[in-house]
């Protein structure tokens, strides 16, 4: 294939009640100033339910104690980073069905951190303006009845914000 892409993998977590869902508001690579599914990448080694568990905690403050994987998917779409002109995420989701702990607006900072804290927001304020595609993935699974849909996404365009829209409406 003649186009480089950047490929990236991790677990997220889809956690809901009430028409709302638990987002992180992001602080780097492509969904940079967006909101985003709690999660990320593993450690060497990490299972994957080990490391869905550990990325939700540092990131909302909340520990899941009951999860199911939901199925696997991918996000393609233009980005120029280092010396790649693409982005292929492809994502392991998890819907956590229970939770202990208290959800936290801010959380610990430390290198590889790229979250800034956590919140929940009504999927009808969630839109390819305001969140990353695992929030649209998320929104889509939540409003179909929790059927995930697996096959992948790819967008024509991607837009990087410069300007956080943390605390905006939509």
């Amino acid at each position: 294939m003649s186009k480089k892409f950047h490929r990236a993998f991790g677990v997220y977590g889809i956690i809901s009640h009430h028409d709302r869902v638990v987002v992180i508001k992001k602080n780097g690579g492509p969904y940079i100033n967006r909101y985003d599914l709690p999660g990320g990448s593993l450690e060497d080694g990490e299972p994957l339910q080990n490391a869905i568990v550990r990325e939700i905690k540092e990131e909302t403050g909340l520990v899941p104690t009951q999860l199911d994987q939901l199925g696997v998917t991918s996000f393609r779409f233009p980005w120029q980073y280092k010396r790649w002109n693409y982005n292929q995420h492809i994502c392991v989701f998890y819907e956590i069905t229970n939770l202990n702990g208290k959800l936290t607006s801010q959380v610990t900072q430390f290198i590889g951190q790229d979250s800034l804290g956590a919140l929940e927001i009504p999927l009808a304020e969630l839109n390819i303006n305001n969140v990353s595609p695992l929030v649209l993935k998320a929104k889509d699974f939540l409003e179909h009845d929790k059927v995930f849909d697996s096959r992948d996404w790819a967008y024509d365009e991607w837009n990087v914000l410069d300007q956080s829209v943390f605390g905006k409406k939509s």
